[in-house]
């Protein structure tokens, strides 16, 4: 059988690329994919949360909205915690320094160091209510997922983790990727509809057939 490349683009504070990272680990397994893994900023700063969905308790009850409806088809519910995000006393995060966590972890270990502290930075979010739009958490985050704390921060730190993050935008601005997660074949240029494990397992056994 061939061998698939998946680009994945995703955004930590996305809880439906939450239910979808879970999905993928199982179908690379089982499909041996090559999973490529592209940050997708939603909302990069307060600023932007701001602009994006007002004030910030008008942005944590809409959002929360959003989380509520993804529990419910989640293989994995019981790790979206939706009260415990409520009840905490910072404004809902935006994504930009989980990515730049996310690259860190990349340029020092690969794509499975990215997926890994990607899925860790996810469950600190919905998990654990913790604020990773702050560098202190993600560093944190890092040092609980096994990374030599310095050499992480330098990284983290490093104007061209910022650029990667940036390069990340614009490739997925080259593919008009608009939204996360975003799941594409590169063989083909086919995107998996987002969906339960069997319907993603069948769009891959129809990838498969076109690339024999």
């Amino acid at each position: 059988m061939p061998k698939l490349t998946i680009d994945f683009f995703h955004d930590v504070v996305c809880c439906w690329c939450f239910n979808i990272s879970s999905r993928m680990r199982n179908l690379a397994a089982e499909f041996d994919l090559d999973v490529r893994h592209h940050t997708f900023v939603l909302q990069a700063s307060r600023a932007e949360m701001a602009t994006r969905w007002g004030t910030p308790k008008d942005a944590r009850e809409t959002i929360l909205g959003h989380w509520a409806v993804c529990r419910q088809v989640s293989d994995r519910p019981e790790l979206v915690d939706i009260d415990a995000m409520r009840a905490v006393q910072f404004d809902y995060p935006h994504g930009m320094t989980a990515a730049l966590g996310c690259k860190s972890a990349e340029r020092i270990g690969g794509q499975a160091a990215h997926w890994d502290m990607f899925d860790c930075l996810q469950r600190a979010h919905l998990t654990q209510a913790r604020n990773i739009a702050d560098p202190a958490t993600v560093l944190q985050v890092a040092r609980e997922l096994g990374f030599e704390a310095a050499a992480f921060a330098e990284i983290f730190e490093d104007p061209a983790t910022a650029q990667a993050v940036e390069a990340d935008r614009q490739h997925a601005r080259a593919l008009q990727v608009h939204s996360i997660p975003t799941l594409v074949v590169r063989e083909t240029g086919a995107r998996l509809v987002n969906g339960p494990l069997e319907d993603l397992a069948a769009q891959l056994r129809t990838a498969f057939r076109l690339v024999a």
